[in-house]
């Protein structure tokens, strides 16, 4: 399978602006295409192939006086920006017919001076050696190896952030490798409150960093709104406060690797509930909360490592009652508020941790029971009173029973 190795790499004054051009040129060649094809659509014309494309809008371009300036950067990331181009139009194709899977693909974008840029070489525009990474007319980029490759990389792309940092992420094929069989199984439950409570009864809470520094943000984000946009001021407050949410984003990530890490090393089968993620954003009270948290980025870390590390990973229906049944004997509960944290089995007199017995639920949805019903999948057991004409199990009762109807 395919990997991705990210490094963050220390260009010069001379570097970073040799990168400002490639990125330059490779948005450029970009934008120029996205609007020949949409103008191409308009008129009723089909989209044209990615080899007419390159031959115009590269080969061809760079003969002209507004594009002479493309041939002060490498050919290799413009061809692979058109080649992003078309792989962006075969998606939105694919859904639009249906036969790609998940949420509706849209169309590309053009893309933004100001966003993230990067552009993409493959073998014969860069060389790794051991301190540093050469980039066809780019030069040598001092890069700090903090793992090391496991194979020669296939492909590397140089990346800069809204913050102004710069990394390379380079594309490996790795072998798959298994670890070793455990016969834990977990289901997971995912909360605000709690990040996740395993159906071992541990419970994890997630480090919040945006709640912690909200305060902070809105500062930055107050003081970058009274800057004249385009002033060297502006770019400094802009600066500042995308250095903030990068530091955010990389304190959530780091938290949601390692506890990703940790359940995939210690459990054998990992069972997860399939949240409505966008669906609960659009709640004003709580969508902050819930992007705080990170929770289809953890599914996807755990999806991805479980396939690596070759453990299974399950998802469960979301309309699993899991919250609202019991653990133990399987009797279903009536509407539970979010309010009540525990209750109270009317059947067997269990009392249940609302999260950990939905863990526990969510385990035994996917098919992995340890509760002493052993109950499986949607199946719902319940306790129902005897028919007075049902024959007793008891040995006297069997016996009056023939007499009677003898």
């Amino acid at each position: 399978m395919k990997a991705r190795y990210r490094y963050r790499c220390y260009p010069t004054k001379c570097q970073q602006l040799a990168l400002s051009k490639l990125f330059g040129c490779v948005r450029r060649v970009w934008n120029d295409t996205l609007a020949y094809c949409i103008e191409e659509y308009k008129v009723g014309n089909k989209k044209p192939k990615n080899a007419d494309l390159q031959k115009r809008f590269i080969t061809q371009a760079k003969k002209t006086k507004d594009r002479e300036w493309l041939k002060e950067v490498s050919n290799i990331p413009l061809q692979q920006s058109l080649n992003d181009l078309e792989q962006a139009y075969q998606n939105f194709f694919k859904s639009c017919k249906g036969q790609r899977k998940g949420k509706p693909v849209r169309p590309p974008k053009f893309k933004k001076r100001r966003a993230k840029q990067s552009a993409r070489f493959r073998q014969g525009g860069f060389k790794v050696h051991e301190n540093s990474v050469y980039l066809a007319k780019v030069g040598k980029l001092k890069i700090v190896w903090s793992r090391e490759l496991p194979v020669a990389p296939s492909s590397v792309t140089v990346i800069r952030d809204s913050a102004g940092r710069y990394f390379l992420s380079f594309v490996v094929e790795i072998a798959l490798d298994s670890l070793p069989e455990t016969n834990s199984n977990v289901g997971i439950d995912l909360g605000i409150k709690t990040f996740a409570t395993l159906s071992n009864g541990e419970k994890i809470d997630a480090p919040k960093p945006l709640k912690k520094s909200i305060q902070r943000l809105r500062r930055l984000s107050k003081n970058l709104s009274k800057k004249t946009r385009g002033s060297k001021r502006y770019e400094r407050a802009r600066i500042r406060k995308a250095k903030l949410q990068a530091k955010l984003k990389d304190t959530r990530g780091d938290f949601l690797h390692k506890l990703s890490t940790q359940i995939i090393n210690e459990n054998q089968v990992i069972v997860l509930e399939d949240l409505n993620v966008s669906g609960m954003m659009k709640n004003r009270k709580l969508s902050r909360a819930i992007s705080d948290l990170g929770w289809r980025q953890f599914r996807t870390l755990l999806e991805a490592k479980a396939a690596k590390y070759g453990r299974e990973f399950q998802v469960i229906s979301r309309w699993e009652p899991t919250s609202k049944v019991c653990s133990f004997c399987g009797k279903r509960a009536g509407k539970l508020d979010l309010s009540i944290r525990e209750w109270i089995c009317l059947n067997c007199e269990t009392t249940h941790d609302r999260d950990i017995n939905a863990a526990k639920n969510i385990l035994v949805a996917g098919g992995h029971s340890d509760t002493l019903n052993g109950r499986g999948g949607k199946r719902q057991t319940s306790v129902k009173e005897a028919a007075p004409c049902e024959t007793s199990t008891r040995p006297e009762f069997i016996q009056l029973s023939i007499n009677e109807i003898a």
